[in-house]
């Protein structure tokens, strides 16, 4: 089935190779190249794009990088580059840039319009200084620096407020709102009745399995992304079952597609978890947690991956498909061994469910890098934790980065049920973790090093949790 969907104000009914990336698209069959190619990881920003997408009668925006999207997955969607948000005079996100000096050699400017457009878009959007960092947590400029760009983005706040030019009316509105304000082109008023014109995305019967699945793409991209557009790829993120959260009978169901920001922000989850937002900045950018899903994130198995180990501290089950076939995996045994995975070729991921936890129940997380945010993990935890009259009723507890696989503190957790919270039994249990733990020495930190973050992690899991029972200054005063 051809891919269609809307480029800026044209339409495209395309053969291309599912698996090619946007960014090669754009740049050597579309010929638009103010879309950049820089790192192609997803790290720099200089290719970013906005996709719209129907949501009811409505279209809703992000920015991505197309460096790390495939052409498969904008089938019924709205592809908006740079030149798709060009006016006869500059916009007032190119007009603060150019007042503020944000624009030395200009590589990077494209996708910081992209981005601070699209940042404005968003009904939820802040106009202060965290906001527009928010929005520019994707985008590297060397040359120019940060302080004037941020200065744009205050000029830009004290200009349009908060959420989509002040009005904080929904998605349509806001678009209308910022196409009168000259923020946006007249053409996408027409969008949502064009995308709704789009056929469904027919999955064929074919008998020739697919070589590989595509889901965010913000690892598969970086490690094959040359060899994607010769194979026979599956577009995940075309089947809308595999997305969405829900509540059924005292358990939270996360559909596989669900990704890092659709998670953070859900309402559902932050009742369970209500510093998520927080967690997830230390994560990714917002642009790269618009497309990483919690299921690749699973799948992939990295030892050190943010989200499988948070998830594998809230005791989730995983539903795995293939064909009419279904069958349910704790992911406590869901990891074998390094990339070993108590899956078939053949399955796919379609769920992840885990209990509502009681009141008493609290989560943290933790996670130590070489940069504070946006950066891969020395070592990551997880920690639920229910406690009761001072004592420890049930515990969870994960641990990335000291083994070959995300790691459930097994062990540890035995030896802490039942114990008292109190300077003493987190002393103790140190040592049991110490031996259950096997890190090695590699560029993210030393094997010492690791554990010495596993040693802090704990401790900060008990004394962020229950101040009233640990303080941090009692471990290092006296010990």
């Amino acid at each position: 089935m051809p891919i269609h969907f809307w480029l800026n104000s044209h339409e495209v009914t395309t053969k291309e190779p599912a698996g090619r990336l946007v960014l090669d698209y754009l740049r050597q069959t579309e010929r638009l190249v103010g879309t950049k190619e820089g790192c192609k990881e997803g790290d720099c920003g200089a290719c970013m794009v906005l996709i719209g997408e129907l949501a009811g009668n409505q279209v809703a925006y992000k920015p991505v990088t197309s460096c790390l999207m495939p052409v498969g997955e904008l089938h019924g969607k709205h592809l908006v580059t740079i030149e798709g948000l060009n006016l006869e005079k500059l916009t007032p996100v190119q007009q603060a840039i150019v007042d503020e000096g944000g624009s030395q050699c200009g590589f990077c400017t494209p996708g910081i319009v992209v981005s601070l457009t699209g940042y404005l878009m968003q009904p939820w959007a802040r106009g202060d200084k965290d906001g527009f960092k928010y929005a520019l947590g994707g985008n590297l400029c060397r040359c120019t620096g940060y302080a004037s760009l941020l200065r744009a983005g205050s000029r830009l706040g004290k200009q349009f407020g908060n959420g989509a030019a002040g009005n904080g009316k929904k998605a349509q509105n806001s678009i209308e709102s910022l196409i009168k304000l000259n923020v946006l082109p007249d053409y996408f008023q027409t969008i949502p009745e064009r995308l709704k014109r789009i056929p469904s995305f027919e999955q064929k019967n074919d008998k020739a399995k697919p070589e590989t699945f595509v889901a965010g793409g913000t690892d598969i991209y970086v490690q094959r992304g040359e060899d994607l557009p010769d194979l026979k790829v599956e577009v995940l993120n075309l089947l809308p079952e595999l997305k969405g959260i829900s509540l059924k009978n005292g358990k939270l169901h996360v559909g596989a597609l669900t990704t890092f920001e659709e998670f953070a922000v859900d309402p559902e989850i932050k009742k369970v978890i209500p510093e998520m937002p927080e967690y997830n900045l230390l994560n990714a950018s917002w642009q790269i947690r618009n497309r990483a899903t919690l299921g690749g994130n699973i799948v992939n198995a990295s030892p050190i991956g943010d989200m499988t180990a948070l998830l594998l501290a809230l005791e989730c089950d995983l539903i795995l498909k293939s064909g009419n076939k279904q069958r349910t995996v704790p992911m406590k045994s869901f990891f074998k061994g390094y990339k070993v995975l108590n899956k078939k070729p053949s399955e796919i991921l379609t769920e992840i469910i885990f209990p509502v936890p009681d009141k008493k129940t609290k989560i943290h997380f933790e996670k130590v890098s070489k940069r504070k945010t946006l950066d891969i993990a020395s070592v990551n935890s997880a920690i639920k934790v229910r406690v009761e009259k001072g004592a420890i009723q049930t515990i969870e507890m994960s641990m990335g980065g000291v083994a070959p696989i995300p790691f459930f503190m097994n062990k540890t957790c035995e030896y802490l049920k039942d114990k008292p919270v109190n300077r003493q039994t987190v002393l103790d249990v140190l040592s049991v973790a110490m031996n259950e733990i096997s890190p090695i020495s590699d560029i993210r930190g030393s094997a010492e090093y690791k554990r010495l973050l596993v040693r802090q992690f704990i401790i900060g899991h008990f004394t962020r949790l229950y101040p009233e029972y640990l303080t941090v200054r009692e471990f290092y005063e006296t010990h």
